[in-house]
């Protein structure tokens, strides 16, 4: 009877995952070098808070690029580590380059909506550039993202920057964020789907038409939710707009984490919202999650190595090596998969600890309680 519903939960899951896994092989698009024709004003605008660390090398890789008609506006939020002073110095006295300082968090905002609520309300660009402080950019990364928002006529353009991971922690997390997109989200449905549940953006890449970014009410809109990347997509959707994705593809990259503490701390401060804030509805993903993934190892020398189970195994592995693939991650971490869920089982089970413990998530000095905003 185990047998049966593992081979079941886990056969179907990995036939819907890889077909839409090789679905988005062949249609998600990715970055690519392009001279654009068009040369609008930008506004590039980043939230830091406590971000001395990574600044700096963001701030330099931005004045670095080859499009050069932008301006590049820092909101210091009540940092304590020198953050303004580090992209200060980065900056050389680039003239581009301005630094704001954060106002105080006003009653049913999260941190981050608040910075880029400010931000886009001292912006002067005709587009208007979301990143995180911790995001690198090729000298043709700009020069590209602006040719493909042209080109696809998006009015949001998001990108999932290529994630560096180097510790253990790193390989065998982070990497499960891609894993997500390109195994659970069709591309074209995202791309020509009206349906909300088709609807995703990254924080860290969100490019608006100004004018798009006023219609949907910008992050006032969004001023306590968690996830305000992908409410934000499905305002665009909701509103009759076109929302675009598109892989980083090493023109834009990210080390989102560094180290376990911060890795586990990172995804549980996101974990619930990202499961429609529902305890029930992460206790039961998490379970298909092990019955799909961890289960058929398990039962593999069990069975005496059986032709089901090791299928299944194989199954597992080649779904996660595909992915990594199609991400630029190590191919090799994919024979770990039943570790990465035990460790996203940890990082459930923070998220579960913060919420009964505090009725929130506690991030970079804050408390969030229910839909507060994320940094990082």
């Amino acid at each position: 009877m185990i047998e049966a519903l593992v081979a079941l939960i886990s056969g179907g899951a990995l036939f819907f995952f890889g077909v839409t896994a090789i679905s988005n092989v062949f249609f998600f698009p990715r970055l690519r070098r392009l001279t654009p024709s068009e040369r609008p004003h930008l506004s590039i605008l980043i939230p830091a808070r406590d971000e001395a660390r990574v600044i700096g090398e963001t701030v330099r890789s931005l004045l670095a690029q080859s499009y050069t008609n932008f301006e590049l506006l820092v909101l210091d939020d009540n940092s304590t580590d020198g953050t303004s002073e580090a992209a200060c110095a980065a900056a050389a006295g680039d003239p581009r380059l301005r630094i704001l300082r954060g106002a105080p968090l006003p009653a049913g905002w999260g941190g981050k909506n608040w910075a880029c609520h400010q931000l886009s309300q001292a912006a002067r660009g005709e587009w208007l550039l979301f990143s995180d402080a911790d995001v690198r950019w090729h000298p043709e990364a700009l020069s590209a993202l602006v040719a493909h928002m042209a080109r696809t006529r998006a009015d949001l353009l998001t990108v999932w920057p290529t994630q560096l991971a180097q510790t253990w922690a790193e390989r065998l997390v982070v990497p499960l964020m891609m894993f997500a997109i390109l195994a659970y989200l069709p591309i074209i449905m995202v791309h020509h789907s009206r349906l909300m549940i088709f609807a995703a953006a990254n924080g860290q890449v969100m490019l608006f038409r100004r004018a798009a970014y006023q219609q949907i009410g910008g992050h006032a809109a969004v001023r306590s939710k968690v996830v305000e990347d992908v409410t934000l997509a499905r305002r665009i959707k909701a509103a009759g707009l076109r929302l675009r994705m598109f892989d980083g593809n090493q023109l834009i990259s990210c080390r989102m984490y560094r180290g376990w503490m911060a890795v586990r701390d990172g995804f549980a401060k996101n974990i619930l919202a990202g499961h429609g804030d529902s305890v029930a509805f992460l206790l039961l993903s998490t379970a298909l999650h092990w019955l799909a993934f961890v289960a058929p190892f398990a039962w593999l020398p069990l069975s005496g190595f059986a032709a089901t189970p090791a299928l299944l195994c194989a199954g597992v592995i080649a779904l996660r090596m595909l992915t990594a693939a199609t991400s630029r991650q190590r191919l090799s971490d994919a024979l770990l998969m039943p570790i990465s869920v035990a460790l996203m089982t940890r990082i459930a089970a923070q998220a579960l600890y913060w919420r009964l413990r505090y009725g929130g998530v506690q991030w970079k000095g804050r408390m969030l309680r229910g839909e507060g905003a994320r940094y990082g």
